[in-house]
This record gives C-alpha cells, sequence and structure tokens, in this order.
C-alpha cells in the first residue's frame, strides 16, 4: 500500500496567492497613490511572466499529452484550469480597484486617461493635428488577407485591430492591424485640459479615432486594442559550452515566435465577432482570452511613479546610508582584514560592493579578481570596474549566466564587452544555471597570497540593490577563501566537486545539508530540549525539504518561516504542523534574503545563502550558503529575522488552505513595520558612526603667566 501523500499545495495557486497579496498593497488607501499604482503595474508584469513561462510550460505539457500529476496531485490539464479560475478573479479584482478607486484617484491628480469622446471640438482638432503629425508618419497598417501569412506580432505589443467594411459585393470585412509604436510616448497630452480633467489620452485611443486616415475611402467600423502573450518556456541546447551564446540567441528568436499562450482584449467597444476573429487568427481558446477594462500594458503607467512632478504621491524616500561598520576614509581591504563586515541592502547603501571592486581593479597587490554574474543593470559599475581591472592587467574571470531569464539579450551584450576588455568569461557548466553570488579577489601581501570574498544573497546589480532586501558579507577568511577558489576551479574548468571546509553547494550536498539541519532539530526537541528553526526565503517548494519540516513540527520544534512568494508547506494542521508558522512580508522593498538559523543545542548555526528551499534551486542550479560564524553579525543577521517576525503592518500570516490573513493586533499594541524598522535602525547606527569619527579639535592655548 502506498503512503498516504503529505498536503502540499500547488505550486502555481500558491503563486497567484502571492499575487493577490501585491495587489492588496494597491488597494490599501494607507499607501501613497503612486505606489498603489506601481503595485498594480507590478502584478499585471507578474501575470505576464506567469502566463509566458509557468502558464506556457502547462500548455506544452498538455499538448505533449502529459498527464502526470505535480506534488500536489494536479495534472497539467487540472493545474491550466485552476490557474485560469485564480487568475479570472484576480482580474476582476484589479478591475474593480482600477475603476472604483484609482481612477476617481488619479483624476484628482490629473493621472488618468480622457476617453477620446470626453474630448470638445477644440481638443478633438488639436489632438488631430499632432495625430498628423507626430503619429500618423511613424505606422503602417498591415492589411490581413485570408490565407494570407499573419505577419510577426511583437510579443507583449500593443496593437489595434481595424475592422473595415466590406469590398464593393462582398457581406464579410476586412481587417487589417495597426502597430501601436513602443517608441512613441503611451501618454498623448491633450491642449487645454482643465483641473478637473485628465491631461492626456491613450496612444492606441488616439490611433482608434483617427483611424480612418489610413484608409481613405473606406469605412472604419470597429477598432479593438488587443495584446499577445508568447510561450517563453524555451530549451536551450547546451553542447558545447563554446556554442552557448549562439544557442541562446537562436532560443530568443524563438521565443519571439513561440505560440501565443495569452489574448488580451480592452473591453471598450469590443465586439463578440472582432473577439472570435483574433482567437482564430491567433489560435487561442477563449479560456486564453481575457477582456479587460483596465489599460492593456499598464506598466506604462510606471513612468508617472519615475516621474519628479509628482512626488508628494510616493512614499517619502529612503536613502541607503553608509554602513556604520565602514569607514569610506580608510582602504577597504584594510576594514575586511580587521574584521567582517555585513551589507544590508536596501538599508544600507551597495556602494561598498562597487567600492571593493574599483579598489580592486586599482591596487597593484591585486593579482585576480573572480565573481559569478546572475543579472547586472544597465550601465553597471560592476562591468566598469571588472573591465577596469582587465585592462590594468589583472587576471579577471566572469561566470555569466546566460540563462537568467528575461536577462539573456542584455547578459550576452555585455559579456561581449567584457570579453573585447580582457576579461576570461566563462558561462557556466552544461545543464546548470549558475545562480551564487559570489566574488573573490586574490591579493599579495606580506604574508603570501591572500584571499578577500564577498558572497551575498541577491545578485551584482546597483539598481535592485535599491529596490530588493538582501544581505552579504565581505571576509577574509583563509576556509572560505580556500572554499572559493575550490568553486571557481569546479565551475570555470574540469576540477570534479571538491569537499569544502565551509561551503555548502547545490546540487551536491545543499539538500542533503539542509535536511540534517533540519532532522537535527527534531532529534533535539525528541530529546526534551529546545529545538527552533527560522528560516527567510523566497519560495519554499521543495517536498524532501517539505516533509522534513513536518517531521520537526510533529516532534514540537517550534518553526518560524519567513516566506515572500510561493509556500506549498500548509501551515497549523493539527498532527502535522501546527506548530510552524509561515509570514509573507509585501511592503514598498521586495524580500530577498536568504537566511536561515538553527538552534542547534543552543549553538545557534546561522547561514545566509543564494537558494530558495525550491527543487530547481537544489537540484538543478549551482548555489552557495555558508555558514555566518561573525557573533556580531549573527546578531544583526538575527535582528532581520526578528523585525520580520514582528512585523503586525506589512506581514501576511498563512492559513492552512493556503489563504492569508493580516496579523490581528490588539488597539494599544504597537505598531510594527518591518522594513521601516530596519530603515531606521540602520540609519541611526550610520549617524551615530559617522559621529564617533569626528575628529575633535582642542585648542592649544598659552600658559598662565607666572607672576
Amino acid at each position: 500500500m502506498s503512503p498516504t501523500p503529505l498536503p502540499i499545495l500547488n505550486r502555481e495557486l500558491s503563486w497567484l496567492a502571492f499575487n493577490e497579496r501585491v495587489l492588496e498593497e494597491a488597494a490599501d488607501t494607507a499607501v501613497p497613490l503612486l505606489d498603489r499604482l506601481l503595485f498594480l503595474t507590478i502584478t499585471a508584469s507578474n501575470l505576464d511572466e506567469f502566463f509566458m513561462v509557468r502558464m506556457g510550460g502547462l500548455k506544452l505539457m498538455q499538448e505533449a499529452g502529459v498527464q502526470e500529476p505535480d506534488q500536489s496531485g494536479f495534472s497539467p490539464a487540472q493545474q491550466r484550469r485552476a490557474a485560469n479560475e485564480e487568475i479570472r478573479r484576480i482580474l476582476n479584482k484589479m478591475e474593480l480597484l482600477y475603476q472604483q478607486s484609482l481612477i476617481p484617484a488619479m483624476q484628482t491628480e490629473g493621472l488618468c486617461p480622457t476617453s477620446p469622446d470626453q474630448l470638445d471640438t477644440t481638443q478633438q482638432e488639436d489632438l488631430r493635428s499632432l495625430f498628423e503629425n507626430r503619429i500618423y508618419p511613424v505606422i503602417t497598417p498591415v492589411a490581413l488577407r485570408p490565407g494570407q501569412r499573419l505577419p510577426l506580432l511583437r510579443n507583449l505589443g500593443l496593437y489595434v485591430l481595424a475592422v473595415l467594411a466590406p469590398a464593393p459585393r462582398k457581406r464579410i470585412p476586412r481587417y487589417a492591424l495597426i502597430p501601436v509604436p513602443a517608441h512613441l510616448s503611451r501618454f498623448v497630452p491633450i491642449a487645454g485640459s482643465t483641473p478637473d480633467q485628465s491631461g492626456f489620452v491613450l496612444l492606441e485611443d488616439a490611433i482608434a479615432l483617427f483611424a480612418s486616415a489610413f484608409f481613405p475611402g473606406i469605412s472604419v467600423r470597429e477598432c479593438v486594442t488587443f495584446r499577445t502573450t508568447r510561450n517563453a518556456d524555451i530549451h536551450v541546447d547546451e553542447t558545447y559550452a563554446m556554442d552557448l551564446s549562439r544557442s541562446m540567441l537562436r532560443a530568443l528568436r524563438q521565443r519571439k515566435t513561440s505560440g501565443c499562450v495569452r489574448l488580451e482584449v480592452s473591453h471598450a467597444a469590443a465586439s463578440t465577432r472582432s473577439i472570435r476573429y483574433l482567437q482564430k487568427l491567433l489560435n487561442v481558446s477563449a479560456a486564453e482570452t481575457i477582456t479587460t477594462q483596465v489599460p492593456l500594458q499598464i506598466q506604462d503607467f510606471q513612468s508617472f511613479y519615475e516621474s519628479d512632478t509628482h512626488k508628494h504621491l510616493r512614499y517619502e524616500t529612503w536613502k541607503p546610508c553608509q554602513p556604520a561598520d565602514i569607514d569610506a576614509t580608510r582602504p577597504l581591504f584594510e576594514q575586511i582584514t580587521a574584521q567582517d563586515l555585513l551589507l544590508s541592502h536596501p538599508y544600507e547603501s551597495f556602494d561598498p560592493v562597487v567600492r571593493f571592486l574599483d579598489e580592486a581593479a586599482s591596487d597593484p597587490d591585486v593579482l585576480a579578481i573572480k565573481m559569478v554574474l546572475y543579472r547586472t543593470g544597465k550601465d553597471s559599475p560592476v562591468i566598469a570596474a571588472l573591465r577596469k581591472a582587465a585592462e590594468a592587467g589583472k587576471a579577471v574571470t566572469a561566470l555569466v549566466e546566460l540563462k537568467a531569464r528575461f536577462d539573456e539579450e542584455n547578459n550576452i551584450a555585455w559579456a561581449e564587452k567584457l570579453e573585447r576588455s580582457g576579461v576570461q568569461i566563462v558561462y557556466g557548466i552544461k545543464g546548470l544555471k549558475t545562480h551564487a553570488k559570489i566574488c573573490l579577489v586574490v591579493r599579495r601581501e606580506v604574508e603570501g597570497i591572500v584571499r578577500y570574498l564577498h558572497v551575498g544573497t541577491g545578485n551584482y546589480n546597483a539598481k535592485t540593490a535599491q529596490l530588493y532586501t538582501d544581505v552579504g558579507i565581505l571576509t577574509r577568511n583563509d576556509e572560505l577563501g580556500i572554499d572559493a577558489s575550490a568553486f571557481f576551479n569546479t565551475v570555470c574548468g574540469y576540477s570534479e566537486p571538491q569537499s569544502y571546509l565551509k561551503f555548502v553547494q547545490a546540487p551536491i550536498d545543499l539538500r542533503q545539508r539542509l535536511l540534517e539541519l533540519i532532522d537535527a532539530e527534531t532529534a533535539q526537541r525528541a530529546q526534551g530540549r529546545k529545538a527552533q528553526i527560522i528560516a527567510k526565503m523566497n519560495a519554499l517548494v521543495d517536498p524532501e525539504v517539505i516533509a522534513a519540516l513536518y517531521r520537526a513540527s510533529q516532534a514540537g520544534v517550534d518553526i518560524q518561516l519567513i516566506v515572500r512568494g510561493i509556500c506549498c508547506l500548509r501551515p497549523g494542521i493539527p498532527g502535522l504542523s501546527e506548530s510552524i508558522r509561515v509570514v509573507s512580508i509585501i511592503d514598498r522593498y521586495l524580500e530577498h534574503s536568504r537566511i536561515f538559523y538553527f538552534h542547534h543545542g543552543g549553538g545557534k548555526q546561522m547561514y545566509i545563502g543564494s537558494a530558495d528551499w525550491m527543487p530547481r534551486n537544489l537540484s538543478r542550479r549551482i548555489e552557495l550558503m555558508i555558514p555566518v560564524e561573525n557573533r556580531a553579525i549573527r546578531k544583526r543577521l538575527s535582528a532581520i529575522l526578528k523585525a520580520a517576525l514582528s512585523d503586525n503592518v506589512k506581514a501576511r500570516i498563512m492559513q492552512s488552505d493556503g489563504t492569508y490573513q493580516r496579523p490581528s493586533a490588539s488597539a494599544n499594541q504597537a505598531k510594527v513595520r518591518s522594513q521601516e524598522l530596519l530603515y531606521k535602525t540602520a540609519l541611526q547606527a550610520s549617524q551615530q558612526s559617522r559621529a564617533a569619527r569626528r575628529r575633535k579639535f582642542e585648542p592649544h592655548l598659552p600658559q598662565e603667566s607666572q607672576e
């Protein structure tokens, strides 16, 4: 008889529950207006990726005849149906929120698009002039003739379907596509708008209003704005590492031409006949078709958030502060030698990481720099520092992960720039995605070769370091340095995986080490001793880890999990997981740090790492987890965990059925918003540190005369 399956939630439904929590921030009237709008655009952007990757993958599995259920017992077909139901519910909430709450608030601030039929005659004529001079010359419509091959549509691109009168002596309407240019502003200004009227119309609405200009002598009966989403769950042939970049470029081209997994249609004036025409044209089903009253590609509205015009409608800026333990006037290598340093982003500035590389590039005693680059920003100071170091004659190696989803093209471009500067580029290990966050600097000193190391939980990206919560450690610990050298030899060369002194690496032994740590707590509790696990991560999916946590809970281990996104474990089930509490925090910063604590019989072991507890991270990626042995750093990491577990403002508590609830708080209970608390703590420490470093000048007074 097969064992009873563990109660594990479906991954896709858990992810959609996370996206609904993001939407809750858009609905919260205590959040500033532009931040509410930003959360709405993030919700929409998340759904784009969900369709391209998750729904696209499920569709391919279903078309291939795969019926094997996932760990929650759902087949691919069942997952698609269940996900579609949840998506429809979320989209309905988005529409109600946009129409009933955001539009009135946006109208007050002049941020709401105006429908062309609300314009007066003068405004329409001004808009026509602008259309004829700036928009019309840029656009070329495409006729859609029966039997003719459909032109390639941009993934997530906006189009207007023009329904034209039939040809003479014909009954069937003619159709044409009008592309909405991505390089033109989505927001077309209205001349002479009044304070109580928005000052722009959407570009696609302006195109639809004057669509007859493209078809002289032909009546335009209907204009329908739509957008398509293509499957991005692509396969890359990694047979030869030297051809990986070319293979990735081919895969990117494949992504642009892959099958449509979603059709979005603007609800305004879209007839059933036109929607059915688009479905047939794009080979999508009714279940894959979404009509919405929220503007398509609402992510474009982020430009209002990024503008300085409406600062009063955003959260107060929290400027990253200088880390309290770092003196900007002293060489960084000298400070790392004195003590290990913890960086907590975005509360503390990312500048020390860039400075670490800059000083290494300029230091004549630095011999080599080795680092893993997974995602990095445009005009990255990290890339600039590596190029500078290579051009100065240092041995610089960059392991570039080309398979960082949706950053592939960008990564290929700057990898080529690095290579031209003399950086040795490596594309990682065949069949595995390299996700570790590590930089090694090898320096010649009086006592010999010394290794300086940065290991973190986030990417080497100065932009996201201002948006994601992450931690990183700067150290010259000898054992960690030896492990770092062995790690780069393994992932960049042909070395066999080695036994590390301190490192724990996926897919070699990370899952096994986690299971050992969890089981050790279980054994401690079984012997009547205190046992506790506190773990902070982005996602918890791995069935083996979940099973171990269930066993620990059954033994009575106190388990506190801070999981931002997907959590397939079900807490609070009597006799199984009643001692497990799961907290999710959604706030102005994206929670991204991975911090793990185990009581360990009073030994209090703590780790940071790059891996979430997911099968892909533990089995199919190169990941690192390192122990934190410095007492001061462990204390600071514990404070981060404590703040998250104390949050009663932006936290949600997971229920056993997979839903989330705000924590209940009594009227006299102090409000704790963890991100605000951590920022104020970092700011206070930074200010105190600067004050302590100021030199105090004491005047030298003349001696009193001796008379």
